[in-house]
């Protein structure tokens, strides 16, 4: 489904995904969190450093705040989740919700056809491709790993639970995906 643009200020229910052919990368999240879904725009938690890294990676040219989520396709860039039904946390989501988001997101990609897939966590990898993950922390970067024919990169969460990272080795990760493009 594609989904046009909405003006500032203008809530939706849930959250929508924001794809069109062309995009350099499709950034992919588990699932909405509960202060996203209720205010209607990807990565709105407080503590959430999404925007902030794109900004500081370069890979959008001015500051953008959740509230402009939509206009992420301006930069050839996308967003969507595997589960579109919001959580407190991934321990709320069924093993087969992740089955029935990886064919949808599997059919996504082969419409649009992104350069790049970038995976927004470890969990993430580690549900989509155990074969690959192993036991250890999958390494941050391009991966050997493909949905649907289009190469995968694994960035960090940007939540602000995420411990795992600091802000420094975040950035790292998606100045890296800027430098790959």
């Amino acid at each position: 489904m594609t989904t046009i643009r909405h003006p500032p200020g203008r809530q939706r229910p849930g959250l929508r995904d924001y794809l069109q052919p062309g995009l350099r990368v499709l950034f992919v999240g588990i699932n909405p969190g509960i202060r996203s879904a209720a205010l209607g725009h990807h990565f709105a938690g407080h503590s959430n450093r999404f925007w902030k890294l794109l900004f500081d990676s370069r890979m959008v040219d001015e500051p953008l705040t959740f509230r402009e989520d939509w206009r992420l396709p301006e930069w050839h860039l996308g967003l969507t989740n595997i589960i579109a039904r919001p959580s407190v946390g991934i321990q709320d989501l069924a093993p087969e919700e992740y089955r029935v988001g990886v064919t949808t997101l599997e059919r996504k990609i082969r419409r649009y056809q992104p350069r790049t897939v970038a995976l927004l966590g470890v969990t993430i990898f580690r549900i989509l491709f155990p074969q690959l993950a192993g036991s250890t922390r999958p390494v941050l970067g391009l991966t050997q790993a493909r949905l649907a024919g289009i190469p995968i990169f694994l960035l960090p969460n940007p939540s602000g639970r995420n411990a795992h990272y600091s802000y420094a080795w975040m950035l790292d990760a998606f100045i890296l995906l800027r430098k790959q493009e």
